[in-house]
């Protein structure tokens, strides 16, 4: 069985989803976020993305960490972003 080392990144209206082995964590963001377009940097927990808003005519640098989501959820952020090689834009 081969363990992918792939996350997802994606929104549904104000939420976004982060997504890994079965897991899909979802958290509040702006409700103004029509998509993110662009995975710029993965850091082990820590993303810089492009975002295209519906209030602004270009898109945007944004940064996302996730350690205190996961943190806030109960998950370990070591052992959930442990196998985490790249970041992809899904969407929905």
């Amino acid at each position: 069985m081969t363990v992918s080392t792939i996350a997802l990144l994606g929104n549904e209206g104000e939420f976004t989803s982060f997504s890994f082995a079965g897991q899909n964590i979802r958290f509040r963001t702006s409700r103004h976020l029509e998509r993110y377009t662009k995975i710029k940097t993965w850091d082990n927990g820590y993303l810089e993305v492009m975002a295209k808003y519906d209030n602004a005519p270009d898109e945007e640098e944004e940064y996302i960490d996730l350690i205190p989501v996961l943190k806030n959820l109960y998950i370990e952020p070591q052992e959930f972003l442990k196998n985490i090689k790249e970041v992809r834009i899904c969407h929905e």
